[in-house]
């Protein structure tokens, strides 16, 4: 899905409105009464299908979170396509594997829970900086962003950094 659909309009809301309670350091309460024309979610394309081609640390950030071997063994061997669709501030991420798919969906700056490919669940909050889908909880930060025709996603957790690309097919 290549099209880009945005549902409500954003121009006009203060920041506050469109972030909702996200505590940012670049939202102090006395910026986020101010009136935005844009929006740089809006802005964001991350629509479409991608498959991914390239991956940085996978086994050892496996490894990191705990993952099964037999996960583990599995990933090494697949490279997932990601399918995402956006509609202004709420996405939804579907990623497939010959073993499994798994779909999440979420807006930013909501709490949201996500389901790992071996059946663990936390909360996260995903939020938008600078045209970067940024997830973050107690125990990792993921960083979505698109450079060029791919996508990039680094996620890192405790010292250990994962870094996944992909093209739009």
């Amino acid at each position: 899905m290549d099209e880009f659909r945005l549902l409500r309009p954003l121009s006009g809301k203060t920041i506050k409105e469109i972030t909702g309670s996200l505590k940012s350091p670049a939202c102090q309460p006395a910026a986020c009464d101010e009136t935005v024309t844009t929006s740089s979610a809006a802005n964001m394309n991350f629509n479409g299908t991608w498959k991914v081609y390239s991956e940085e640390n996978l086994e050892e950030f496996l490894k990191s979170i705990g993952a099964p071997q037999m996960i583990i063994k599995m990933r090494k061997e697949v490279k997932p396509v990601i399918i995402i669709e956006q509609n202004g501030k709420d996405f939804t991420c579907t990623v497939k594997t010959p073993a499994c798919t798994k779909v999440h969906s979420f807006s930013l700056g909501k709490e949201s829970e996500i389901t790992t490919v071996d059946g663990r669940k936390f909360k996260c909050i995903v939020r938008e900086e600078n045209g970067k889908l940024i997830a973050e909880n107690d125990k990792f930060t993921s960083v979505r962003e698109i450079q060029g025709d791919e996508m990039i996603e680094t996620i890192t957790a405790g010292s250990i950094t994962f870094t996944s690309r992909s093209k739009r097919v």
